[in-house]
């Protein structure tokens, strides 16, 4: 079972909100007193957070599906469902978060950043918050939404500021152990690391992070070996170092041959990064092959190491590179090493926050609705595998209405249609071409709402209203008393003009008295 785990596909969906309620109060002498049904609760949703004390996507290789809490329903007397809890996931510092075509989400480098991955849906409303001076006692209410359900890609990226490259076995490891407190594993064959390794290594009052990159063989940056599964651990670190084997014995290898091969490595792989991870303005670290290269000329406690070492130092050297020859076995130059590598550090780090600090990033919040002229929905004309041809409508609002509707309730469904006509669905419709009587698809092929559309005004032109509005509800008059007493008084004159009729038929003998009747 492998312990170090550094890109996982985790599926999260976020909980569902819950129904709302559809209730009548009632007490002694109220049988009617209004609605009261509550709302359904919300649901919860899927949080990721950066955790130093998380090293590791393990735990996500093992369990890869992931939901947060739903929301329950609303009842009766006014009480509303409770909420569904988050599920907060805790990451490794350096962790993308990237959906499933590769578009990269969030960034968590530092301790506490957090990213909602799945938001979980909101609950319906209650009959009770439906009511209005138009519905004062609706029969109906909202039901919940589903959370969101996606795929998302985690890849965990090396957050260190110096990183060790080179062949296997070149030393890193033991070089890395030698200036640290870090104790991985080491050995005299190839391929002994098998994970990246960090640690921390303090020159001075500076205090950085150093990680090796293991597995870089000629042509890893396409797959071969392990190099392509690490050469990510490399893309946060400020400075590279070429840690460089003299003491090799392998037949076509050299300390110049080495370098070349593994910057043809390093080039190859950064050209095929994307702009999110290559753009200064976003990563706040030049590109890579512009950041600063040190080489470690090593195991020069080797005497014919030494020789070689000393054949191309000023090869290397005059390449503009910055040389060292060390041991890690004996420690030989490793502090003038380190403290080299903490000037560097230090640079990059001022470097970096200057750069951000320039950074003034500019937010526009998205239209809501109708505002700044855009249309809540968009109406195409679609050929439908079943129902031919169809107006398909698509938009975040109506998609979000039809979700919310119980079409087993008439009362509901009518509230629907107010909704996208209030909405402007119904205007864009006719912009579209549709006529009364035409089929209409809201949402997606699979899984949308298909009727047909009969427009809520069908009086003449002369006659109609703004959009939206609803001509049973547009007479808001509230009679005067001056007015209640005229229409009484009418009432009144109307009976005693009837009563007066029926006295007059009876006068003339239409009418006659029934106890004046005899038996046959």
């Amino acid at each position: 079972m492998p312990s170090f785990i550094d890109r996982v596909v985790l599926h999260v969906a976020g909980g569902d909100g819950g129904h709302g309620c559809t209730s009548i109060h009632r007490e002694k002498f109220k049988p009617l007193a209004g609605p009261d049904g509550g709302d359904g609760g919300h649901g919860g949703s899927v949080i990721l957070a950066a955790d130093p004390r998380v090293t590791t996507l393990l735990t996500y290789h093992r369990s890869p599906y992931r939901r947060a809490g739903s929301g329950t329903p609303g009842q009766g007397g006014w009480h509303r469902g409770a909420d569904g809890e988050d599920l907060e996931l805790p990451v490794p510092l350096g962790t993308v978060v990237k959906d499933s075509d590769g578009t990269v989400l969030a960034d968590l480098t530092r301790a506490g950043d957090r990213v909602v991955v799945a938001e979980g849906g909101s609950g319906g409303r209650g009959n009770f918050s439906l009511a209005s001076p138009k519905r004062k006692a609706p029969g109906f209410h909202l039901l919940g939404e589903p959370g969101d359900a996606r795929e998302i890609i985690l890849e965990l990226k090396t957050v260190a500021d110096v990183a060790l490259v080179g062949y296997p076995s070149s030393g890193k490891s033991s070089l890395i152990a030698a200036m640290s407190a870090a104790r991985p594993k080491i050995a005299d064959y190839p391929f002994t690391t098998l994970t990246p390794n960090l640690g921390v290594v303090e020159a001075g009052e500076v205090r950085y992070t150093m990680a090796d990159v293991p597995g870089l063989i000629p042509g890893a940056s396409q797959g071969k070996g392990l190099g392509l599964e690490f050469l990510r651990h490399i893309e946060r670190c400020a400075v590279v170092v070429h840690v460089l084997d003299c003491a090799t014995l392998e037949p076509g290898r050299d300390p110049l041959s080495d370098f070349d091969t593994i910057e043809a490595e390093l080039e190859a792989y950064a050209e095929r990064l994307g702009r999110d991870e290559t753009d200064p303005a976003l990563t706040g670290l030049p590109p890579l092959m512009e950041r600063p290269r040190v080489v470690v000329l090593n195991k020069v406690d080797v005497p014919e190491a030494a020789e070689l070492a000393e054949l191309v130092e000023a090869d290397l050297a005059g390449r503009g590179l910055s040389v060292f020859t060390v041991s890690a076995v004996s420690h030989a130059g490793l502090s003038a090493l380190s403290f080299a590598l903490a000037e560097l550090v230090q640079r990059a780090r001022e470097q970096a926050s200057r750069a951000t600090a320039e950074l003034r990033p500019i937010i526009r919040p998205a239209p809501v609705g109708r505002r700044g002229g855009h249309a809540a929905a968009t109406v195409a004309v679609i050929q439908h595998p079943v129902e031919g041809t169809v107006y398909q409508v698509r938009g975040q609002k109506p998609e979000r209405w039809v979700r919310q509707t119980d079409f087993s309730n008439d009362e509901a469904v009518g509230y629907l249609a107010d909704r996208l006509a209030a909405g402007g669905v119904e205007d864009e419709l006719a912009k579209a071409g549709a006529h009364a009587g035409d089929t209409v698809l809201i949402g997606d092929v699979e899984g949308g709402v298909i009727f047909t559309w009969e427009p809520s005004v069908t009086t003449g032109a002369e006659l109609l209203g703004a959009r939206g509005t609803d001509a049973r509800l547009e007479d808001r008059h509230r009679r005067t008393n001056a007015e209640r007493r005229e229409h009484y008084h009418e009432r009144m004159d109307a009976k005693e003009a009837a009563r007066q009729q029926l006295r007059d038929e009876a006068a003339e003998g239409l009418w006659t008295d029934a106890t004046t009747w005899e038996d046959a």
